[in-house]
């Protein structure tokens, strides 16, 4: 039994014409008669009562027209999907997403959902320094992290800077300032995660106050995924240190906290946040994933930016 013939005979049964039915498939009778023969064959049954004038269902005709009807559609269906699917337009992505990154990130996946809707796009909250391990192993697909590690086996993309800001107790005498200088922090304690859990954040920090010439007193804490966590909040209202993080407007500390956020100003005080994925990536999902958020973050990077930086970054 094939498909062919069960189109062939869906076609006959809906017309109750050989001639009508031929027509419609764009073939002549004898073929079609023979394409019903040949099911009546295999099926040892008759599926139609005919004679000259007249072409009827017979009763197991009436129960293959709507098992066939089921098929076919089904069949349709595989096909649409498995040509969606080499398009990009089905199929699954997951991702993982640093700390404080998952507002950007979220803009994606809703542009994504428009122009893909037929494609499941997982998330997953993972550090930085455990996203490239969970790519080559496979467990995601698209990494979007604070900074890029060279892999050969991965892409990777730049798509846009955070700036840095210093989080400190509103209380502070620093707290109503404008902007800070890492001299201006020579006597209060650095809250730094340790290297191990969040490298990149950790060589920057350092990096700006070797620049400035300040040895820092530092404290080290636990990494969390969420930037204001409430023990670090703790800790810099009760004047326990500060933080110097990258700025995510959405993940600030909400309206009425005593936590207050400072710019920092000094060269170079910025933290690079890239897309990373497979070298090797064929499926066409994530690679189509992989496009949209390029257009969505590096648009966004460039609206924000003079003309002239825009044009630089366009090329």
């Amino acid at each position: 039994m094939e498909l062919r013939q069960l189109r062939y005979f869906i076609a006959v049964a809906e017309n109750l014409s050989f001639s009508k039915a031929a027509q419609q498939l764009h073939v002549t009778v004898p073929p079609l008669s023979r394409q019903i023969r040949q099911l009546e064959e295999e099926f040892d049954v008759r599926l139609f009562d005919r004679d000259r004038k007249h072409v009827a269902l017979s009763d197991a005709g009436r129960l293959l027209l709507r098992e066939a009807k089921c098929l076919v559609s089904q069949a349709g269906r595989v096909t649409d999907s498995v040509r969606m699917a080499k398009f990009g337009s089905a199929g699954l992505v997951r991702i993982g997403v640093g700390p404080a990154l998952g507002e950007r990130v979220g803009r994606v996946l809703i542009e994504h959902a428009k122009q893909y809707p037929a494609v499941e796009v997982q998330c997953r909250d993972i550090l930085s320094c455990a996203q490239y391990e969970s790519l080559l192993e496979g467990g995601i697909d698209v990494a979007f992290l604070r900074p890029c590690v060279d892999y050969v086996q991965l892409s990777s993309e730049l798509l846009f800077e955070e700036p840095m800001v210093v989080y400190l107790s509103k209380a502070h005498p620093l707290a109503k300032r404008k902007s800070l200088r890492v001299k201006d922090l020579v006597d209060q304690t650095l809250l730094l995660f340790d290297r191990k859990s969040a490298p990149g954040l950790y060589d920057k920090t350092l990096e700006l106050y070797a620049a400035a010439g300040v040895n820092p007193i530092v404290s080290s804490v636990t990494v969390e995924l969420v930037p204001n966590n409430d023990i670090q909040s703790l800790l810099l209202t009760c004047h326990k240190g500060i933080r110097i993080i990258p700025d995510e407007i959405a993940c600030r500390p909400a309206p009425g906290s005593e936590v207050a956020v400072v710019p920092l100003d000094e060269p170079g005080a910025s933290v690079q946040v890239h897309m990373v994925w497979r070298k090797c990536e064929k499926a066409a999902a994530v690679l189509a994933f992989v496009n949209t958020a390029r257009q969505i973050l590096r648009s966004e990077t460039r609206s924000a930016l003079p003309l002239r930086e825009r044009a630089v970054i366009a090329t």
